[in-house]
């Protein structure tokens, strides 16, 4: 007699999840803790261990991941009794919110669910960055992503060039980002494929830009539109939504990734969270990072290269600091990183970004970047 075929439950592969399929993650998190009560047992959730101790590089892929560390969190151990109550009520609004089609800040569900719990003089939340880490333990937990829960931060960032881009979500409104102003579009926090639809690209790679200033003067001398390329500015740090933005453009439309930011230990930190991802969201590194980006600029070389002498600004205690964790992490150990963080750390000082308009205004749209680009003169 032949042998029943069991048939394999169906895999869902991370960031590719339904809002049902989400739900039932949730769902199956409280029938566990029900079946543990029913039985006697303390109920439990468990979680990937998050921090630095658990976070590694995976050098084939050139990107960080968070390690298979684990942490157990139980109801009756008085120590994780709120964060286990703070954990369920999370879970429990999450749910509702795919169940419902709706969608909510990390800000709006903090507000949402804090109060006072009856009969005592303990609040459910005394700040937002408590429910910001049960959300992010929650992700790790059911394997998702944050946007995948239908939660996002605030957006930042700006996009500008021959992209035209299908807001699924808003009445399948298209546009193209050139003819937004030049303002560009300003970057959603939630950026996946059923939500904008990247519909044509008409570039030949993407240069990411920290501060909005320098963007700002880029989209004024015609860049984009004279380089063929798709201009993003970060504005800082760069948020989820930008990162996510970036790495679609890299991966889906397979474009180059440049990245141009000050020239200091924050700047080149900005561009490391780009290539590789963070530590914050190691797990969520294949949703996130571009490991094959290229950094463009500034560096301390461009001092001497551009007689920039005059325009730098001395490095901070903050900067120094910076500069020294750098050189040990693995991804910078290479040898053109180790010999830009050395050199600042001997000349301790820092060049700008709009240090180039020192030069001309126009110098940067015109000169600097494209010899940059026509000499691949890029650090890895």
């Amino acid at each position: 007699m032949a042998k029943k075929q069991v048939k394999k439950p169906k895999t869902i592969t991370k960031g590719k999840e339904t809002p049902k399929q989400v739900a039932k993650k949730l769902e199956n998190i409280g029938h566990q803790m029900v079946k543990e009560i029913g039985k006697g047992l303390d109920p439990h959730f468990k979680t990937q261990l998050r921090g630095r101790s658990n976070v590694e590089f995976d050098e084939k892929r050139g990107i960080l991941t968070l390690g298979d560390k684990e942490t157990t969190r139980t109801f009756l151990n008085i120590g994780h009794a709120k964060k286990f109550m703070q954990t369920t009520m999370i879970a429990a609004k999450t749910r509702d919110y795919l169940n419902h089609n709706k969608t909510a800040s990390i800000r709006e569900i903090y507000y949402e669910l804090k109060h006072t719990v009856p009969n005592s003089k303990e609040n459910t939340f005394d700040g937002q960055t408590e429910s910001d880490g049960v959300i992010v333990d929650l992700e790790h937990s059911v394997d998702t992503i944050r946007e995948k829960l239908n939660l996002h931060a605030n957006p930042k960032g700006t996009l500008y060039g021959d992209i035209t881009l299908k807001d699924k979500m808003h009445h399948n409104d298209k546009f193209n980002c050139a003819k937004l102003g030049r303002g560009g579009w300003s970057v959603m926090s939630r950026l996946e494929p059923e939500e904008i639809e990247i519909v044509k690209v008409n570039a030949k790679y993407v240069l990411v830009i920290e501060t909005e200033a320098m963007y700002e003067r880029l989209v004024e001398e015609q860049f984009a539109l004279k380089n063929k390329c798709i201009l993003v500015s970060t504005g800082g740090q760069a948020a989820r939504g930008t990162r996510r933005l970036v790495h679609r453009l890299h991966k889906d439309e397979k474009l180059p990734v440049l990245v141009f930011t000050d020239g200091d230990p924050y700047g080149w930190y900005i561009y490391s969270v780009i290539k590789q991802g963070s530590m914050a969201l190691a797990a969520h590194s294949d949703y996130l990072a571009c490991p094959d980006a290229k950094y463009i600029g500034m560096t301390l070389d461009d001092v001497e290269t551009y007689e920039l002498q005059n325009v730098t600004e001395k490095m901070k205690d903050g900067d120094i600091k910076r500069a020294k964790e750098m050189m040990e992490y693995p991804w910078f150990k290479n040898k053109e990183w180790q010999r830009q963080l050395k050199k600042a750390l001997k000349e301790k000082i820092r060049i700008e970004q709009q240090a180039l308009a020192n030069k001309s205004l126009e110098f940067v749209a015109k000169e600097y970047l494209p010899r940059k680009i026509k000499e691949e003169d890029f650090l890895p």
